[in-house]
């Protein structure tokens, strides 16, 4: 009872509000209230994550596995508020709590099987440091405490940020992200050792990016981290704006 109580002392001091609707969360609620987490436009990406609408934008171009995304997203939709608060809002609460969903989901359908590694979509030195932090490694640490999966976040670097690829159609989205990635001599692994980047080689790694559209970034992406031997990706995100 003492927690319970406690809990409502803390809600009246420092009350919490959904990112989506505003409204204030109450009792056990986290970060979404239940009405909005019940109605997000969950994808049916899950039910055969490899030959899915969203796996079938990355064949040929990478060597791809499973993909899926937690739900549809639609810019201005109520959903696509709490991406833009993970983003724009200090919010990097909302994206672990996105991945723990996406834990959730996956873990029920054995998605994780066989993935050695998370590596999370990177931001540009100076985006990171004016944001705080990568909206994408928020996500993945959401899916690590569901998984147990090491974070790879060092393997590649963004070298420039590209701007919007709101109103591009498909080729120029893959012209706008051409070179914007560059393989790392070294990267860290989840217990912080370090290793060439050849001792990537033969991993399975999962790929996180907030939302997926063409999938151009996750591709230049990829293949630049093929650089480092064979590999096999996965893709997870928390939004998919299905076209």
């Amino acid at each position: 009872m003492l927690p319970s109580l406690l809990g409502k002392i803390i809600d009246l001091m420092f009350p919490r509000n959904c990112p989506i609707c505003g409204n204030r969360l109450v009792g056990s609620e986290d970060i979404l209230c239940t009405s909005c987490l019940l109605g997000l436009p969950f994808t049916q990406t899950w039910d055969n994550p490899y030959e899915n609408e969203m796996a079938k934008m990355f064949w040929v171009q990478i060597p791809i596995e499973r993909c899926c995304a937690l739900f549809y997203y639609r810019s201005h939709a109520p959903s696509s508020y709490a991406i833009y608060s993970l983003k724009y809002n200090d919010r990097p609460d909302i994206g672990i709590y996105m991945g723990r969903l996406i834990g959730n989901r996956g873990i029920n359908n054995h998605f994780f099987d066989g993935i050695d590694a998370i590596l999370p979509i990177p931001l540009t030195s100076q985006r990171k440091k004016h944001r705080g932090y990568n909206q994408s490694e928020m996500i993945a640490r959401g899916i690590q405490q569901k998984t147990h999966l090491p974070i790879i976040a060092d393997a590649v670097k963004r070298n420039v940020f590209v701007e919007s690829q709101t109103h591009k159609n498909r080729w120029q989205r893959q012209e706008n992200v051409e070179n914007v990635f560059c393989l790392s001599d070294f990267y860290h692994d989840g217990k912080g050792c370090k290793h060439p980047i050849k001792d990537l080689c033969g991993k399975h790694l999962l790929i996180i990016d907030d939302v997926c559209t063409t999938g151009a970034t996750i591709i230049a992406c990829c293949q630049e981290l093929m650089k480092a031997g064979k590999l096999k990706f996965s893709v997870a995100s928390i939004g998919w704006a299905k076209e």
